[in-house]
């Protein structure tokens, strides 16, 4: 599925069209800084029926979210350097137990994954819109 976003308020026609499409338990989120990953998952989790406020996990590394289907863990692995790192924070443990895991600067992990369903969604900042693909 492709999306060209003009307006924030146009995130919501994505998430209306992705959330029927979610069939694995991992999105991955690729995009550069302020491409919208973390506006793109407040809309999301807003529309999973939580009432949790939505900060993006930079710091934090991973932030864990109430929906009404089960937990939803947001990771943001930007500042891990290999994948000792990834481990170490327990990630197989989240996507375990988790309904949907969303992983933002997934590639430090992303070869780990082989074999596992997942979805990919990339958001690109042309600059005046965000082109976003998911699949």
């Amino acid at each position: 599925m492709q999306f060209t976003i003009h307006t924030i308020k146009d995130w919501q026609e994505v998430v209306d069209s992705i959330i029927p499409e979610l069939k694995h338990n991992i999105l991955l989120l690729k995009g550069n800084l302020g491409a919208g990953k973390t506006t793109f998952t407040q809309f999301l989790l807003k529309n999973m029926g939580s009432k949790d406020e939505v900060n993006s996990p930079t710091y934090s590394i991973v932030n864990e979210y109430n929906t009404e289907k089960g937990k939803v863990y947001h990771f943001d692995l930007y500042r891990l350097k290999n994948i000792e790192e990834v481990y170490d924070i327990g990630i197989e443990e989240y996507l375990d137990n988790s309904f949907l895991c969303i992983i933002e600067w997934p590639e430090v992990y992303e070869e780990e994954l082989y074999g596992l369903n997942y979805h990919t969604m990339s958001i690109v900042n042309t600059g005046e819109n965000r082109e976003v693909s998911f699949d």
